[in-house]
């Protein structure tokens, strides 16, 4: 594996990491919020281990959420093409990869956007998604998962602004809002994630820091599983006591309007196999809508 592209993420330890980081850990002094456990997830939209710990994270949302407040900070994983070297030089020589992850994280990532049509840089939808946030921290996170389906799934270029503006609209921002803070303010903002994440010792994603009131500190980093997440808030919070959750297909949908095959069966704690079987059924009786991709399906509800 070529370490000089950040879009080449090593599928062992599940991290995309940056070339220029520096390769050390800063305990940070950020301190929790009102909110008994505070995370900060340092992330970027088109980092594919990112997308392979979504169902970790809504799942995280579903136990813990009354507990927990989760900031997204951006990474800027994809500056442009001019440092790359070696093997790796160009946006083509990554769709192979993608596809490989996607088989890795059990996640559908169809490669074929960096043939089709390839982003030169993480730089523009990552300003975008600051902008969400200056107009709504939580229909932002539905922007950014929506961006997220575009690139991995629809093989759409997410750096043009008609592709933002869809997923605007998807996630209910104001789009003429979204478009001046874009426009504007909100590349200060995105500055301003990569300097919180150079001080606290980012060099990949994703990279996500577990605080509580007392200044406790856990660090997930790359690609783990759910028992890692649940492990490290039971270290720094021991008397947190997480929720049950309906584990029904409705439910689960009127939370996450989309579901991949393996969110869906671990949100359920199901195998895959039995998962997609149930998947395929509400298909059938027309409850929800099956999009295919070349490396796996997105399931919507209806």
């Amino acid at each position: 594996m070529d370490k000089n592209n950040p879009l080449l993420c090593d599928p062992d330890s599940g991290i995309c990491e940056i070339p220029t980081a520096k390769n050390e850990f800063e305990k940070s002094a950020v301190k929790a919020s009102d909110k008994s456990v505070r995370i900060l997830y340092f992330t970027d939209p088109i980092c594919s281990s990112c997308w392979g710990i979504e169902p970790q994270l809504r799942k995280l949302k579903l136990e813990y959420g009354e507990h927990l407040k989760i900031e997204y900070h951006m990474g800027g994983l994809l500056p442009d093409w001019k440092y790359n070297s070696g093997g790796i030089s160009k946006p083509s020589d990554v769709a192979h990869h993608w596809d490989e992850v996607s088989a890795h994280y059990n996640m559908p990532i169809d490669g074929d956007v960096w043939l089709e049509d390839p982003l030169d840089s993480s730089f523009p939808p990552s300003i975008a998604f600051k902008a969400a946030q200056m107009q709504d921290e939580t229909k932002a996170i539905v922007f950014l998962r929506i961006l997220r389906e575009m690139v991995f799934l629809e093989k759409k270029n997410i750096t043009k602004w008609e592709h933002m503006k869809t997923a605007a609209e998807k996630s209910d921002l104001d789009v003429d809002v979204l478009k001046n803070n874009y426009e504007n303010d909100a590349e200060k903002l995105f500055r301003a994630d990569l300097n919180l994440a150079a001080k606290m010792g980012v060099r990949g994603f994703p990279s996500v820091f577990i605080m509580n009131e007392e200044g406790g500190q856990e660090f997930v980093y790359g690609f783990k599983p759910y028992s890692l997440y649940e492990n490290a808030i039971a270290k720094i919070f021991p008397k947190i006591k997480k929720a049950t959750y309906e584990k029904t297909w409705n439910f689960l949908f009127s939370k996450y309007p989309t579901l991949t095959t393996r969110e869906f069966a671990e949100l359920m704690e199901l195998s895959i196999q039995e998962g997609e079987s149930q998947l395929e059924k509400l298909n059938v009786e027309e409850k929800i809508v099956k999009f295919d991709t070349k490396n796996g399906p997105l399931w919507k509800v209806i």
